[in-house]
């Protein structure tokens, strides 16, 4: 197919795709994912080899958010029954964290439900990342706390910070039928600080909301001149008690479509398969993995992921193989001065022209589902020259989709 020939060689070259390219990637029938898969696979190879990023979930203060964001459980008047507590102590945190790190994760993302940290949320998050840094040697630790104010992000810097996540989740012009309480542009503003800052910064995308083909290559577009060092990819999970709950629009073939489509417009960053992968790909994961360079092991932010003694298996059946803490994740180009994770120094999300945590849970910090600015607006409405719903519109899988009741929060054992 002499598109996916075309994408791969812009790939290799850090090339921008064009429109009318990214949007033909999705247009792309069932018949062909497998070459589209393939495609995608040499330029994720290219950058990454087989190596796959493990990271690590830790809701800090889940529930109760002001915010209105659909598609989040932790939104102000959702009816989910999710676990609900207020800060985690820092000793509560490392330990929370120590799971992870022993199933391999990588990175630590941080989390905590609400509009925007004060500064003495800050300070209590400072405290945390020094704890869990005292006790696991290389850890990266990834801040998700929703909007920053001027200053915030500089701090989190010295107290310890490796990265901050903060989500553009869909397009710009369909911002407002998804959120109402925050902007578009209070988030673009909250990425840019933070990579002002010296972090590195984590943002990403939210798929299955509605939303048109042409929305999600105008944000995956908007997020390479951002230039975020990781691009979280996450798939709805259909909460009940959220404004979203009967959004199914997913396929497994539709979210490998739009994962190969992230990859050709980023192609030498962290992509990583966050919120939804076991709900909307489900048997289909281990081919996403040709695609993505990085997971969440484990449970989610308000939902559980499949055991991470799967997500290992998983991995090693498929011919790939842990990142470990002494490996940079990022090209040489791109990894210079953030700690580790690989920062931003110029290459934009492939060859930035213009300019995470991520589990689809927290939609706003990251983790798609209630964290950080979460969101009661209608689903976003479909482009009527691209309808949103695939011709083979994925059935309601609600039994894939259980509240997270061990972990954080809680006197059981996390997933991990």
């Amino acid at each position: 197919m002499d598109l996916l020939n075309t994408l791969v060689d812009k790939g290799l070259r850090r090339e921008l795709p064009t429109r009318e390219e990214a949007l033909a990637v999705l247009a792309t029938s069932d018949d062909d994912v497998l070459d589209v898969v393939a495609a995608a696979g040499k330029v994720r190879r290219h950058w990454f080899g087989r190596r796959v990023k493990l990271n690590y979930l830790v809701n800090l203060k889940s529930g109760l958010c002001p915010e209105d964001c659909s598609y989040c459980s932790q939104r102000l008047g959702s009816t989910a029954g999710i676990l609900k507590y207020t800060w985690l102590k820092p000793d509560e945190a490392s330990k929370a964290a120590a799971a992870g790190l022993a199933g391999g994760a990588k990175r630590v993302c941080l989390v905590a439900s609400g509009r925007g940290p004060t500064d003495r949320d800050v300070d209590r998050v400072a405290g945390t990342i020094k704890a869990i840094k005292e006790q696991n040697e290389g850890v990266e630790v990834c801040a998700c706390l929703g909007l920053l104010s001027d200053g915030q992000a500089e701090r989190l810097r010295e107290a310890g910070a490796d990265a901050y996540n903060h989500n553009l989740n869909t397009s710009e012009s369909t911002y407002g039928d998804i959120t109402t309480t925050h902007t578009y542009a209070d988030r673009v503003d909250t990425v840019t600080k933070a990579h002002a800052a010296g972090l590195s910064a984590c943002s990403g995308l939210i798929a299955g909301m509605g939303e048109s083909d042409e929305d999600l290559v105008d944000v995956v577009y908007s997020l390479r001149e951002l230039d975020p060092d990781s691009v979280p990819v996450n798939f709805l999970i259909p909460v009940e008690g959220t404004p979203l709950a009967k959004e199914w629009n997913l396929t497994p073939q539709r979210c490998l479509r739009i994962l190969a489509m992230v990859r050709f417009v980023c192609p030498d960053v962290e992509v990583r398969i966050a919120g939804g992968r076991e709900v909307h790909l489900r048997t289909m994961q281990p081919l996403a993995l040709h695609l993505a360079n990085s997971i969440f092991l484990g449970d989610y932010l308000t939902t559980e992921g499949q055991a991470g003694k799967a997500d290992l298996e998983m991995i090693a059946d498929a011919g790939f193989e842990v990142e470990g803490a002494e490996q940079v994740t990022l090209p040489e180009h791109r990894a210079a001065t953030a700690a580790g994770c690989g920062s931003h120094e110029g290459g934009g999300c492939g060859s930035q022209e213009s300019g995470g945590c991520g589990g689809h849970e927290g939609g706003g910090c990251g983790g798609h589902e209630g964290g950080g600015v979460c969101g009661s607006a209608p689903a976003a409405a479909a482009s009527a020259s691209s309808p949103a719903v695939p011709a083979s519109a994925s059935e309601a899988r609600t039994d894939l989709v259980a509240v997270r009741r061990r972990g954080a929060g809680t006197d059981l054992a996390p997933n991990a």
